[in-house]
């Protein structure tokens, strides 16, 4: 059976968190990597069960006490972001003070609108065509190069990129819906972890771009040229 890489990971993030249940269910107390997956996968289901945004990082905060996790996990884990597809699209959750309750006043997820700052300067602007029937959301500082396959737009421009966008908020793309969109370069020390795990690693390593292009091309995504592919 031929999966893509977020399918896979989507996967191996059940898998561990099956092992938390299991281990739970026996009385253990679950370390970070455990804590981290039950928490992310609750998002996961939840999203699967068709709730919206809001109620499933409100799940995923209520899966877990004190009691439950290893002395100092809690310190740890104090936000977990997870990509779930729910019913209008791909979305990034941010799941804050996961095990010790709520903030108040923080916002449930990264989908909501982001705060009143101003919108940072683009690099690069560059059309985008949602070919999928349903609704993609990219959130501010999400790898554009891995967004969602159905996306078309020239990926290799957009390698190292993120949305020109007030960090927190995200740009929705209706189904057959072409909008125009700023990006410009992630910052810090350009390190792209999971998204769609056609980088895993550092943006800038020698060869890192090209194996990009490659796994990008061999998993069917949208806006490869066959010219820009390494041979």
């Amino acid at each position: 059976m031929r999966l893509t890489p977020t399918e896979r990971d989507r996967l191996l993030l059940f898998g561990a968190a099956e092992l938390a249940r299991a281990r739970r269910s026996r009385g253990l107390r679950l370390n970070v990597p455990e804590a981290t997956a039950l928490i992310a996968d609750t998002v996961c289901e939840a999203a699967r069960d068709g709730v919206r945004l809001a109620e499933a990082v409100e799940r995923a905060r209520s899966v877990l006490g004190p009691d439950d996790v290893l002395p100092g996990v809690a310190d740890v884990v104090t936000e977990v972001h997870v990509e779930a597809v729910f019913e209008d699209g791909s979305r990034l959750a941010v799941v804050s003070d996961p095990i010790r309750g709520g903030l108040g006043d923080a916002a449930p997820g990264a989908l909501l609108p982001g705060p009143a700052h101003a919108e940072p300067e683009a690099v690069v602007r560059l059309t985008v065509t949602n070919t999928a029937s349903v609704p993609v959301s990219v959130t501010s500082h999400f790898h554009f190069f891995e967004a969602n396959p159905r996306l078309d737009f020239p990926r290799a421009a957009a390698y190292g990129m993120r949305l020109a966008v007030p960090a927190g908020s995200s740009v929705r793309f209706g189904p057959g819906e072409s909008v125009r969109v700023g990006l410009l370069p992630i910052g810090g020390e350009r390190v792209a972890i999971g998204f769609a795990g056609l980088v895993d690693g550092p943006l800038d390593a020698p060869g890192a771009r090209e194996e990009a292009l490659r796994r990008a091309a061999a998993c069917g995504y949208l806006g490869v040229r066959d010219e820009e592919v390494p041979r």
